[in-house]
């Protein structure tokens, strides 16, 4: 994979301290350090909750690698005057600090914001929490499932009357990292350009909302919660996973054209003329009647069928893929964004690389996932003598 020349990244430069653990800190940092920061994770004796998650290779969490590439570990007894002190001499020289405790923890450290908002003012300091830094609940602790269960998520996830399920991807905790991100490089501009630094507040349970957009705006327009759906769309349809004659599919026809070019697909000329479906909001309105009546003609042929002949037809369509397929798939293979990654064990893995580019390339692995306190010793070297 052709990728950007470390110098050339657009973070190069950036010194970062992390404080976190798990998932929502540790990605966005991850995200800062893909595009070039230098990115120093500070962890407990015990190390990253996550280094303890399977699966293990040969005793390294693939979890934790998939998330910490491009980092530097320094372990930290923040209890001990001496650690403390160094912890305060690298946020000092940082650029950026991103934590993800809750509320106060740095604070009571002495780490919080305010210790540093004078000494450094151009300082970003990032805090992810669940409920925000301020308000009713800022006490409140939580995970990925239970900010997933307060925003709203799994009130729409699922088949309707179906038991609550989360979202299978963790998409509070990596939107979470996500804002993050975006916030830090934003306010980086703005400190690049001779201004302030701030105090950033990521809230888990306001950015799981905010990606939530349609769902909310429904609510706005109708007052009535969105319900769920299963595959399918509050407003088009066909758009949802269809049966075959040996499995799923799914087809989006997102406007008329394209509904009218299904019909040509399943060979119904009379369909669109069906007072059910004259318009996008009929459709939606009757797409379970719809969907009967199209998958009478789909349950007929192979999915491998389907898939040719909606492509032919330029109808956005996809298999439904688990990850072996969707890692194995031809795009993916195409943009090399499956890339080898050796543990600090020696073992060989694999993980996925950002799957961003800039004016055609990639971004570069450049560091393993550190081993626990690997550049301990060479970061109390180069702070020995400095004051706090």
């Amino acid at each position: 994979m052709k990728t950007t020349e470390t110098a050339a990244l657009p973070l190069s430069g950036v010194r970062v301290v992390e404080f976190c653990s798990t998932a929502s800190g540790p990605f966005s940092t991850m995200l800062l350090s893909d595009m070039g920061a230098d990115v120093v994770k500070i962890e407990p004796p015990t190390g990253d909750g996550l280094r303890q998650w399977p699966p293990l290779n040969a005793g390294f969490s693939e979890n934790f690698a998939a998330l910490n590439r491009n980092k530097r570990s320094v372990v930290l007894n923040l209890k001990d005057p001496e650690d403390l002190a160094l912890a305060r001499k690298l946020i000092l020289e940082a650029d950026v600090v991103v934590e993800n405790n809750r509320p106060g923890v740095m604070d009571r450290l002495g780490l919080g914001y305010a210790s540093f908002a004078e000494l450094r003012p151009q300082l970003l300091f990032c805090s992810i929490s669940a409920y925000g830094q301020s308000g009713p609940r800022s006490g409140e602790g939580g995970f990925d499932l239970t900010i997933q269960a307060a925003a709203g998520v799994m009130s729409v996830t699922g088949e309707p009357g179906g038991a609550p399920v989360k979202c299978g991807v963790p998409l509070s905790d990596f939107a979470s990292g996500l804002y993050a991100a975006f916030s830090i490089a934003a306010m980086l501009a703005q400190v690049r350009a001779g201004g302030k630094g701030a105090h950033i507040d990521i809230p888990m349970f306001g950015c799981t909302l905010g990606i939530a957009a349609l769902q909310t705006s429904e609510f706005f327009g109708n007052q009535r919660s969105p319900v769920k759906l299963g595959s399918a769309h509050p407003r088009n349809a066909p758009y949802q996973a269809f049966r075959a004659g040996d499995g799923y599919f799914a087809i989006a026809a997102g406007n008329h054209k394209l509904w009218l070019d299904v019909c040509r697909v399943v060979n119904l000329p009379d369909l669109p003329q069906d007072p059910r479906f004259l318009s996008t909001t009929d459709r939606a309105q009757h797409q379970e009647a719809l969907k009967d009546i199209l998958e009478q003609v789909f349950t007929q042929q192979p999915v491998a069928h389907w898939i040719a002949a909606f492509n032919a037809a330029g109808v956005p369509h996809a298999r439904i893929n688990d990850y072996a397929a969707a890692l194995a798939d031809e795009q993916t293979e195409y943009m090399q964004w499956v890339q080898p990654l050796e543990l600090p064990n020696g073992r060989q893995t694999q993980t996925f690389a950002s799957p961003v580019r800039l004016n055609g390339q990639g971004f570069a692995i450049r560091g393993m996932p550190p081993a626990l306190g690997q550049h301990t010793q060479e970061v109390r070297d180069q702070f020995a003598g400095k004051s706090a």
